[in-house]
């Protein structure tokens, strides 16, 4: 857990900025997604559902399938929507000048989920989410360490010959991920010289089931004796896809197929070899950063002129059917990680709060809570 920058400093120096304060009624957000209807969206869109009508705040959807122009656009759709803030997972850093930019116009609150900006990457993109009052902050897993476990897990249970796919060339989660597997292949192989694991350059399916099955086509036929493929993410509908592939060609149960994008029928896939493991769990990060916008408009968190809030939101990672079995009872089908009166508390809470309680997010912190 990090943030950016001290507030007390800020404070002092009397840069700080603080909102209006709005009754929640006169609030709405907009959330900029890549789709609200795929099987990752869908359950971000049923939890902040659930917190919108839970705080009485209007949220508006814009789907703009990472597609570059229509990320940017979103803001400016958003912002003509008359909504207070919003969220948004962009595709690349680059995009979050123009985001920025429409956001500070437009006094439109902002915070992106599912991403952060590198300050090595995209320094301009970086100074300038420091710079603006109206960029509140991100929230984000650790996708390296995401990446190498994924990566060593694969490697533990035999995977010698592994692909890549990811959705969208430059994608800066992708990115992240990629640097993990490669991380945990340099790893593996240092310590076991006399069994090496291979990992193929990354090839990209989009964000369709149909591209994703193509793409997972070309890698197996471009690479015999491959016995193990990781789908980067995307949303959860490559996956589908890859999965169709390889069964369609024979091979269900001889490649294991890694990812990081729960499916809804995972337990299904992990008995029957379909599946060999899987990070994710992760819908709720967006619902963290719609509590900091939130939290902003109304005027709870300021925001400042030299930094942003930064909050690192946990994954869990299954690689058996009963590793699935609670994750399949908290957090699916009915259930969500957060009952209405949670969320009226944890909308309550200072930052440094809220984020102890992301962090503290895991199958077990939901057992606990709700199976009494």
């Amino acid at each position: 857990m990090k943030r950016i920058i001290s507030f007390v400093v800020v404070l002092v120096m009397a840069v700080s900025l603080f909102a209006v304060s709005a009754s929640a009624k006169d609030i709405t957000i907009g959330v900029s997604i890549w789709s609200s209807t795929d099987t990752l969206g869908s359950e971000v869109k049923r939890l902040l559902d659930s917190a919108a009508e839970t705080l009485g705040v209007k949220v508006i959807y814009v789907d703009q399938g990472h597609i570059s122009e229509q990320v940017t656009a979103s803001a400016e759709t958003l912002a003509m929507a008359g909504c207070d803030g919003m969220i948004i997972c962009n595709s690349s850093s680059a995009e979050m000048s123009s985001v920025i930019n429409t956001c500070t116009d437009n006094q439109m609150y902002v915070a992106q989920f599912f991403r952060v900006i590198d300050p090595d990457a995209n320094p301009t993109e970086y100074a300038l989410a420091k710079e603006s009052p109206y960029y509140v902050g991100c929230v984000h897993e650790s996708e390296v360490d995401n990446g190498k476990w994924l990566v060593t897990i694969l490697a533990q249970k035999g995977a010698r010959l592994i692909g890549v796919m990811g959705w969208e060339p430059g994608d800066a989660t992708f990115l992240g991920r990629l640097e993990g597997y490669q991380l945990g292949t340099e790893e593996w192989n240092a310590a076991n010289p006399d069994d090496q694991v291979t990992l193929l350059e990354p090839q990209y399916g989009r964000t369709t089931s149909d591209t994703g099955r193509a793409t997972a086509e070309a890698i197996i036929t471009a690479n015999p004796g491959i016995d193990a493929l990781i789908v980067a993410g995307g949303g959860g509908d490559p996956l589908i896809g890859a999965i169709a592939a390889i069964e369609n060609m024979g091979l269900t149960g001889q490649i294991q197929v890694a990812s990081t994008d729960f499916l809804p029928n995972l337990d299904e896939l992990l008995a029957s070899g379909a599946m060999s493991v899987e990070s994710g769990g992760h819908y709720a990060d967006p619902f963290f950063a719609f509590l900091m916008v939130y939290n902003a408009i109304t005027g709870k968190y300021p925001t400042s002129t030299d930094g942003f809030y930064e909050m690192i939101f946990p994954y869990m990672f299954v690689a058996s059917p009963e590793d699935y079995a609670a994750y399949g009872e908290y957090f699916t089908g009915t259930e969500l990680p957060y009952y209405p009166d949670e969320i009226t508390a944890l909308a309550e809470l200072s930052y440094d709060d809220l984020a102890a309680a992301c962090a503290a997010l895991s199958v077990q912190d939901v057992v606990d809570r709700h199976a009494k």
